[in-house]
């Protein structure tokens, strides 16, 4: 019981940095600082970098059991990755569906395409990083200006992570929209704040947010699955064991 409210715990406190990381690029876009020097390097490098985020999302989406081995994501927090754990590397059993257990309790987290199932979190997240990397390369590489609409893109971007952050709250198709604006509105943030401030400090500041959010969203799945598969009463559950 201890283990899960540390587990509660460090979930509020990734929530928290999130929403505070988010406060403050608002306040940002409405009050941009002056900020002088701005290299000619720094968008390439910039883009760059968020590509490369994108392409290992990418990956991970298709090899999720081995990039939990290759980071260790939550060394302090097996418990809440247990479940997930177990999905994973249930990925041929005929108990799964769309890589989630075919018990009827995931069913919000799936959708389905005439007889194939698939994951909507998953497919939210591989549309959104495809899409993100097409407009990162017209705007980092190929000098898309959006100066007029970089405040809005910036508020609408915060929009998009908070509601992607919450994405166990809604299911199938809808589910994988969220997930989908989530990923595009990391890019609007770092669009935004890259043209209104031109500045490489703030930009690597949005991209470690970045990050952070990533991290935070695949911790909250790992607890969603665990508090699914914890409160499952199936008996012989061949994920839970």
């Amino acid at each position: 019981m201890s283990q899960q409210r540390y587990i509660r715990s460090e979930i509020k406190y990734q929530l928290l940095i999130s929403f505070l990381g988010l406060f403050l690029l608002a306040a940002l876009a409405l009050f941009p600082p002056a900020v002088t020097g701005d290299p000619s390097w720094r968008k390439p490098v910039i883009g760059s970098i968020f590509s490369s985020i994108c392409v290992l999302g990418i990956i991970a989406l298709f090899s999720p059991n081995k990039c939990l081995r290759i980071l260790e994501i939550g060394k302090k927090n097996r418990t809440i990755g247990s479940a997930s754990a177990k999905l994973a590397s249930h990925g041929t059993s005929d108990a799964l569906q769309g890589h989630h257990p075919a018990c009827g309790k995931y069913d919000a987290h799936i959708f389905r395409i005439k007889n194939k199932i698939f994951c909507a979190a998953c497919a939210g997240l591989l549309l959104g990083g495809l899409l993100a990397l097409a407009v990162a390369a017209l705007y980092f590489f190929a000098d898309w200006r959006v100066a007029e609409h970089s405040s809005l893109m910036v508020l609408l971007g915060i929009v998009g992570v908070s509601l992607g952050l919450f994405q166990f709250k809604f299911k199938s198709l809808v589910r994988l929209a969220v997930n989908t604006v989530f990923v595009l509105g990391t890019l609007l943030i770092l669009m935004g704040i890259d043209e209104l401030v031109h500045s490489l400090f703030f930009d690597l500041f949005v991209v470690s947010l970045i990050v952070f959010w990533l991290f935070t969203r695949i911790s909250l799945s790992h607890w969603d699955h665990e508090r699914i598969c914890s409160g499952c009463d199936i008996e012989n559950c061949e994920i839970r064991g």
